[in-house]
């Protein structure tokens, strides 16, 4: 019966719980947000890299035409 009174250790495994329920949930969120971010990397390489090369070749063409 003396283990059941036993509460000496209680508070550090709630700590330890409570750490590692927000660790799991720091690398939850930072797995979606990489996600985006290499999304977000391929959207804007294929649309203001276009844009950005079709300036300059713009330009390019003015210059060469004169």
């Amino acid at each position: 019966m003396g283990m059941l009174k036993e509460e000496s250790g209680q508070g550090a495994a709630e700590l330890i719980l409570i750490f590692g329920g927000i660790i799991v949930i720091a690398i939850i969120a930072a797995i979606y947000y990489r996600n985006y971010l290499v999304g977000m990397g391929s959207e804007i390489n294929k649309t203001d890299v276009k844009n950005i090369n079709d300036s300059l070749t713009n330009l390019a063409n003015k210059f060469n035409s004169n």
